[in-house]
């Protein structure tokens, strides 16, 4: 590149003078200058205005920064409660799937005590109900008092069975 320039400067000088006096070579000639002087005004204005510039710079860049913060939170609370509405919808298939799994267990708990011979809870309330109705047809017909001394003269006289004992 060095020697393109040397040998581009000894053909200038080698141009007779007549040359650059064409002109179409001055008008060349002036508008480069002017290029040159437009180049170092934009420079110069540059230097000068810079701090301004920069100002300028930043708050545009602050309130671009704003604008973006705010989409990317109305996109994150978007996002947010999207992701709530499945983890509920989750929840509560997980929810239905626990209650049928708890119903089974106390079926199949039911069903083995009742193999056992354990009356279930129907049964002991069916129970207490017909004892209650029982109850209160004894209380009608005998009062208070004397029933009480009858059950208890019945536990008394009642003879205590003893289980007899195996001989081993």
């Amino acid at each position: 590149m060095v020697k393109k320039l040397q040998k581009m400067a000894q053909k200038k000088a080698s141009n007779p003078a007549g040359l650059l006096d064409n002109p179409i070579a001055a008008a060349v000639k002036e508008q480069a200058e002017h290029i040159w002087l437009a180049g170092m005004g934009a420079f110069s204005k540059a230097q000068a205005e810079g701090g301004k510039a920069f100002e300028q710079l930043m708050k545009q860049g602050s309130k671009l920064q704003k604008k973006t913060q705010g989409l990317a939170e109305e996109r994150i609370s978007t996002v947010t409660s999207k992701m709530t509405a499945v983890a509920g919808g989750v929840g509560e298939k997980a929810g239905a799937s626990w209650d049928k799994l708890e119903s089974i267990f106390e079926a199949r708990v039911e069903k083995a005590l009742n193999k056992m011979g354990v009356p279930s809870r129907k049964d002991i309330n069916a129970l207490i109900k017909r004892i209650d109705e029982l109850s209160a047809k004894v209380g009608a017909k005998t009062p208070a008092k004397a029933a009480t001394k009858t059950v208890r003269a019945a536990a008394k006289k009642a003879p205590v069975k003893r289980a007899a004992r195996k001989a081993a």
